[in-house]
């Protein structure tokens, strides 16, 4: 797009939401076609604990430790016994480590005494669980149970949402609705998981790379970072 080219609006109503949504869904999975979760577990606690690690790393370093930490700890039982200081070096490369070694353990000892050690497949049960908000639960949910109930938001859906006009809220749970709202129920997955590879590989918080980017003319946001 060329600075001549008038700039594209942003949709101002939940029609328009909808139909910006879906010119840019066939454009991102043409882009994006695989959107297998790129963190490593076999079993849904496994996926549970993995996704409360990957909180402001990447799934490459929480996959480096999840091995170990699985291997000493396979079942919640097993975590919530175990010694803090133990889980906190484990886990110590992901970052932010004490925190996330203390909502493991407390979530473990939560699935113990209420859930009888299973991991639950509702939202209402899973946000009640420590270190568990909805971007946790969904993708808990999506992945592990097969039930989309809702959008994944993080940071990189949050800006590229944005930035695309599909949401005008900085709030993660209205956002959420607004992406539930412009999507088909079967987009709600993989779009997300799409504006996430998206996020880190081209829409960037820092430099995007607009010149580059499939969506650049249904962007109202393109060049304007120069």
């Amino acid at each position: 797009m060329s600075a001549e080219e008038p700039r594209v609006e942003r949709p101002a109503t939940v029609e328009e939401r909808r139909e910006r949504a879906g010119r840019i869904a066939p454009r991102l999975a043409a882009e994006y076609p695989d959107t297998t979760i790129s963190l490593d577990w076999e079993n849904p606690f496994e996926l549970l604990v993995a996704t409360i690690l990957s909180a402001r790393t990447t799934d490459v370093q929480v996959n480096k430790v999840t091995p170990e930490l699985f291997r000493r700890f396979p079942a919640p039982r097993d975590l919530a016994e175990a010694d803090r200081e133990e889980v906190e070096e484990i886990v110590r490369s992901t970052g932010f480590y004490r925190n996330k070694a203390k909502h493991v353990q407390e979530m473990a000892e939560k699935l113990v005494e209420e859930h009888d050690g299973e991991v639950p497949a509702t939202m209402e049960e899973l946000v009640e669980l420590p270190g568990v908000a909805r971007k946790t639960a969904n993708v808990v949910l999506s992945n592990g149970f097969g039930r989309d109930v809702g959008v994944v938001v993080d940071t990189h859906v949050k800006r590229v949402s944005h930035r695309l006009g599909l949401t005008d809220h900085t709030r993660p749970v209205k956002i959420e609705r607004d992406l539930m709202e412009a999507l088909p129920r079967e987009e709600w997955r993989p779009f997300a998981f799409r504006l996430i590879l998206h996020g880190r590989a081209t829409c960037t918080s820092r430099d995007p790379a607009c010149g580059e980017c499939v969506l650049e003319d249904l962007c109202p946001s393109a060049h304007t970072f120069d």
